[in-house]
């Protein structure tokens, strides 16, 4: 229960749901994220923090960089949340304008990935929790 109670109170601010969005694409540097909702570095740092002590992302340094991803997207309670959040996405126009802003800003070369994967995040995690069965 508690581990659900942490879910969705990182859930409950607009920002941290974007994120969540963008990360659903694959892992991303701070400043495409930044890029793509148009806020500060510290604020964006902020919301981040918060959904990695919720324990819904996970990070890593990169020299100046550092990279954020969804935490274990395959299994358990989060793979289902993560699931639901790809289908619940689908109908929000801000979070797909997000998805868009965040494509562009890659084929225009960004400082993170050089290609758009869409989904990948949780694609994998379909496919390898298909392989199991």
């Amino acid at each position: 229960m508690k581990e659900l109670e942490q879910y969705f109170k990182a859930l409950g601010d607009g920002n941290r749901l974007r994120i969540l969005n963008l990360l659903l694409h694959g892992e991303l540097c701070v400043c495409d994220i930044q890029y793509v909702l148009e806020s500060s570095q510290p604020n964006v740092s902020r919301h981040l923090a918060y959904l990695k002590n919720s324990d819904l992302v996970l990070d890593r340094r990169d020299g100046f960089r550092i990279f954020y991803r969804l935490a274990e997207p395959r299994h358990g309670t989060r793979k289902m949340l993560f699931e639901f959040l790809q289908e619940a996405y689908k109908h929000e126009e801000q979070l797909q304008e997000d998805t868009q802003r965040l494509k562009a800003a890659i084929d225009k070369g960004s400082c993170t990935v050089s290609e758009w994967k869409p989904y990948s995040a949780i694609v994998t995690a379909k496919t390898l929790h298909g392989s199991r069965t």
